[in-house]
């Protein structure tokens, strides 16, 4: 592997570098994603009763004990519980657009690993080539010995790259799939809180 790498030339190491750093991107996006997770519905219950049990400031420190996006909205909703449900629902879609830029923080990297370790190598392929016309010509002579090095730098550098490429763009798409998960959980119980915190309303209105 070693012997391959270096016969690739020197746009091994940029490629390389795209990796390192691909990878790093994806190990912090895996641990923050993680974190950000939670049985959303079991925390939605628990949640519904505390507010009959403890009323809105209990729910609230619930939700600053509890880790992750479906809590951070859940906090902001009903700290502004006493404004009113318009600015509940107001509240919760300001916070979740935050969330969602920060479960979206530092995608655009891995976009940029997954762009441009194939250019890298492709120009790296046009580099070999060029080294072997080069060595043809210095040489007068096309033989095999003669463009091998060229010929192997042309091969492996676009090999290297796709594989590069393939490898964040695999864990690219496991995040997008998180991500997904995570929206989806924040805008449906987000919407049975107001509606729960509407039924409390209306259940007090009545009495």
């Amino acid at each position: 592997m070693v012997e391959y790498f270096v016969d690739g030339g020197p746009f091994m190491w940029p490629i390389l570098a795209l990796l390192i750093f691909g990878l790093t991107i994806a190990l912090e996006r895996f641990y923050s994603l993680m974190m950000s997770s939670i049985n959303s519905k079991k925390f939605f219950a628990e949640v519904k009763d505390t507010l009959s049990s403890g009323g809105v400031d209990s729910a609230i420190e619930l939700c600053n004990k509890t880790r992750g996006p479906v809590a951070e909205v859940f906090h902001a909703g009903l700290s502004r519980s006493h404004r009113g449900l318009a600015e509940v629902e107001k509240a919760i879609q300001n916070a979740g657009t935050v969330e969602m830029s920060f479960l979206e923080k530092n995608m655009i990297w891995l976009n940029l690993v997954v762009s441009v370790a194939p250019m890298l190598g492709f120009t790296g392929t046009v580099a070999g080539m060029v080294k072997a016309f080069d060595s043809i010509e210095a040489a007068n002579n096309i033989s095999p010995a003669v463009v091998a090095g060229g010929i192997s730098q042309a091969l492996l550098t676009p090999a290297f790259g796709l594989i590069v490429a393939i490898i964040i763009q695999l864990l690219q798409n496991f995040f997008v799939s998180r991500i997904d998960r995570l929206v989806l959980d924040m805008e449906e119980y987000s919407m049975e809180l107001v509606d729960h915190l509407y039924e409390m309303e209306s259940g007090k209105k009545a009495k």
